[in-house]
């Protein structure tokens, strides 16, 4: 086995280790508001949500063929220099999905993939390696005017339908249209979780069939490998199934106090964007349509309350997505090809390993899981990281914020026909406090 085909073969495997970190970051977008009305347990939600993304993303190719087309020009390099490139841009995409989980922020893996290609194509070839801007191509057509286009246009479309379930339901027995729209979520939701697969999945076949170029074993006109398609779909169903908990929380819970008429009209509204977008081959982001979509919910309901500060976070972490993801691609590219070769690739795959293991255990300070997703929601501890929603301020049993909860701990949620939901204590009988943000962060931090 020759040094090139070993750098090949790691590029491979941190590309689908950025599909299962989009998965799981990324769970958040078609399930957040069906946990939050209790339309679907925690479980079942990422459970469905894995299967859909799984089909989803054998339905199209269309975004991978044009992951980067139009934005980097790649095609100027080749052989062991672009597996470097694209080895660098997913690590800062990666490195950058792992620290917006940590804290909780919906923010876009698809811009994160195209930040870190970005900053290490710069560091590599230069500014003139990135199409700014040329016609339909380049940043600004491709990334910059979807990323505001998207949220706007989704808001928008949601709160007028929001307004409209609200204006016709008005005079309605409330229990039954709870119900009826808590069955509907389930399709809105699986509906978004199909498209999100169709959507974004791609991105990482398209990155693998860049490699695969750049090693000689395949040509630009060669069809996409069935292997490639089958491993980023399992990758990205296996992190979507792991459940990104400290998103879900915060988009269903931080955002927008959600009932079940928003939670479809948000889920239906992402739905029919992001799968017109993945018809035309628009790389577009599922997180900040989804985001916007829910805003617009708040929006179109009266007295619904908008957590501005929430969202000012969420858009802090959008703008600096693409600049900061891309100064981390640039670093890793300096460092592997400073050092050259497979050694310089091990160095870069082995800092990422340890980042990602510092952040790992950094969250287990304040889990977030399948048990507590759905407790009240509570402004965020100085440190910035998602607030643990545990009733009596301990840290759970789970070992980690996708891991399941001890077995003592018990979830009785309801489907989607059921009322209210109750998380009871399979120990004592006793169904759990909720008690006062107040009194969740004196126990917290006593």
């Amino acid at each position: 086995m020759t040094a090139e085909l070993l750098v090949l073969l790691i590029v491979v495997v941190t590309a689908l280790a950025f599909d299962f970190t989009n998965g799981f970051h990324d769970t958040a977008n078609a399930m957040a508001t069906s946990i939050a009305t209790g339309a679907l347990r925690p479980r079942t939600a990422v459970l469905l949500s894995g299967g859909l993304n799984l089909i989803g993303a054998f339905l199209s190719v269309e975004v991978a063929a044009t992951v980067a087309e139009g934005i980097v020009r790649l095609n100027e390099v080749g052989g062991p220099d672009l597996l470097e490139i694209v080895f660098a841009g997913l690590v800062g995409g990666i490195l950058w999905n792992l620290l917006t989980w940590l804290f909780g922020l919906p923010s876009s893996s698809s811009h994160a993939l195209f930040g870190g290609l970005i900053g290490a194509t710069i560091a590599a070839l230069g500014w003139n390696g990135v199409i700014w801007s040329a016609g339909k191509q380049g940043v600004v057509s491709k990334i910059v005017l979807p990323a505001v286009l998207a949220p706007v246009v989704a808001a928008l479309v949601a709160a007028i339908a929001t307004w409209l379930v609200y204006r016709i339901t008005r005079g309605s027995d409330e229990k039954s249209v709870t119900r009826g729209f808590r069955w509907g979520q389930v399709g809105s939701a699986s509906l978004v979780s199909l498209a999100h697969g169709t959507n974004d999945a791609q991105k990482t076949m398209g990155i693998i069939f860049l490699a695969l170029i750049a090693y000689g074993s395949l040509t630009p006109s060669d069809p996409l490998p069935l292997w490639v398609i089958v491993a980023c779909a399992v990758a990205i169903a296996a992190g979507t199934s792991l459940g990104g908990w400290r998103i879900i929380r915060t988009l269903g819970k931080g955002l927008v106090d959600i009932t079940p008429p928003q939670g479809m009209a948000a889920e239906s509204t992402s739905a029919a964007i992001i799968l017109t977008s993945a018809h035309f081959g628009l790389p577009l982001s599922t997180t900040q349509t989804v985001t916007g979509a829910i805003l617009g919910t708040g929006l179109g309901r009266p007295g619904a309350e908008v957590r501005w500060p929430v969202l000012g976070r969420m858009v802090v972490a959008w703008v600096f997505t693409l600049p900061l993801a891309g100064l981390a691609g640039a670093i890793c590219w300096a460092l592997a090809h400073g050092i050259g070769g497979l050694p310089g690739v091990l160095v870069v795959f082995g800092l990422l390993v340890a980042l990602a293991a510092f952040m790992w255990l950094r969250a287990r300070r304040a889990p977030v899981h399948a048990a507590n997703v759905n407790d009240e929601w509570s402004p965020p501890p100085p440190d910035g990281t998602t607030p643990t929603a545990s009733s009596d301020g301990t840290a759970p049993d789970a070992p980690s914020d996708g891991a399941a909860p001890d077995a003592r701990s018990d979830e009785r949620t309801a489907d989607a026909p059921s009322g209210d939901t109750t998380r009871v204590n399979s120990s004592d009988g006793h169904a759990a406090s909720e008690g006062t943000a107040a009194q969740r962060e004196s126990a917290r931090r006593s």
